[in-house]
């Protein structure tokens, strides 16, 4: 389950932050309309994945901010070419806590 989940994550992750990365190309670096559309196609698909999770709407987005921040860095390091600092690495680790505990944490 926990597998799925973060599966789950990982894809809304790809679609949020690739979409908007098309919309960035199109707007901030000039290219053709098509990029921006097709960022759009993609950021709506990344609003229907999270309804996949199997826990409430506040539980999933609240998680989800903590892999943003991880696919986030991972993203600037493999498509921008910036390399994360010690900090980033420290700040997505709590970050990778925080999604653990809100999401995954046994609860009575």
């Amino acid at each position: 389950m926990i597998a799925k989940s973060m599966g789950f994550f990982v894809l809304a992750g790809l679609f949020e932050i690739g979409g908007g990365y098309l919309i960035w190309l199109w707007l901030r670096e000039g290219k053709p309309i098509v990029y921006g559309v097709l960022g759009a196609v993609v950021l709506v698909l990344y609003g229907v994945v999270p309804t996949l999770q199997p826990a409430h709407f506040g539980r999933v987005y609240a998680a989800y901010g903590g892999v943003f921040v991880i696919l986030s860095l991972l993203w600037g390091w493999k498509i921008d070419g910036i390399t994360p600092d010690k900090f980033d690495l420290i700040g997505a680790f709590i970050c990778l806590i925080g999604v653990s505990v809100i999401m995954y944490w046994p609860r009575g």
